[in-house]
């Protein structure tokens, strides 16, 4: 599967690409420098700073966006001003680190600790009418968050636990009944990741340098190797969300290492994605 680098280094750490029509296409994040950038149909791109961090992203049905921030969320209105809401914690060692909507249009963000401290984390949802839940807690780096086409199940990472696991899902009872579903064999750490339409579940890998796709059952049946080893995160858009999108990091990498660290890569992966599902408030 041939990868293109398709813009230059444009970010220290890379994180978090969503694309929606409703805003255009994609966006991804600059995270510690509290960026979102913006890829125009010309392949421009527009950088805005949100807050300290910016750790996930996704659109409001009404219009705007809704972001994870340092220490809790944030809402973008159509017209883009940007309200920073109240702070879930008081603890300048722990920020938001990424996140995504259920099907019933909840947003979902979960926290580490800046020294990545085992369990110092937590995953915490914001409801459409304002309101906030701690949904899981003694996580260490909560990572990517995504549901299988028929929202039944959600695939997520803690990446400490060197794997991705699953859960059931119902609006009333919520995340329920966590179990593996991938081990990650290595080199790397789990980071972000997405699902497709045929219910495969891709994981970037973390000091891995690829992008794993693994069947509904857990199988690992592609591999799709990047020429950098931190890769953050993936989403699939463009033309009926063929195109497969793979966001990378420089974070401790000296100077001179790895010229393309910090670009956004992209590839067609031959299976099509599922429109992004928005927050509801």
């Amino acid at each position: 599967m041939k990868v293109e680098q398709l813009t230059e280094v444009l970010t220290y750490h890379g994180e978090g690409p969503v694309w929606s029509d409703a805003w255009g296409g994609l966006r991804w994040l600059d995270m510690l420098a509290g960026d979102v950038l913006s890829l125009a149909p010309d392949g421009t791109v527009a950088r805005r700073h949100i807050d300290t961090v910016v750790a996930a992203v996704r659109p409001r049905r009404g219009g705007g966006a809704v972001l994870g921030v340092e220490r809790g969320f944030a809402l973008e209105d159509p017209d883009g001003k940007v309200t920073i809401l109240d702070p879930l914690w008081s603890d300048e060692r722990v920020r938001m680190n990424e996140g995504g909507c259920d099907p019933d249009g909840r947003f979902y963000c979960g926290s580490m600790e800046y020294g990545a401290r085992r369990g110092a984390g937590a995953l915490h949802r914001l409801d459409p009418d304002g309101s906030t839940a701690t949904v899981l807690g003694a996580v260490t780096i909560s990572n990517g968050l995504e549901w299988s086409p028929d929202g039944d199940r959600a695939y997520y990472v803690d990446t400490g636990t060197g794997r991705v696991d699953v859960f059931d899902y119902d609006r009333e009872r919520g995340l329920t009944g966590r179990r593996p579903f991938a081990v990650i064999p290595g080199p790397g750490n789990p980071d972000g990741l997405t699902v497709d339409a045929e219910g495969g579940v891709w994981v970037a890998l973390y000091d891995g340098g690829a992008v794993l796709r693994y069947t509904p059952d857990g199988t690992l049946d592609e591999v799709v190797g990047l020429p950098v080893t931190k890769v953050t995160a993936c989403t699939f858009g463009g033309p009926e969300l063929g195109r497969l999108f793979v966001t990378t990091s420089r974070e401790h990498l000296p100077p001179d290492a790895e010229p393309a660290a910090g670009a956004l890569f992209t590839c067609v992966p031959g299976v099509r994605g599922v429109p992004v599902r928005e927050f509801a408030g």
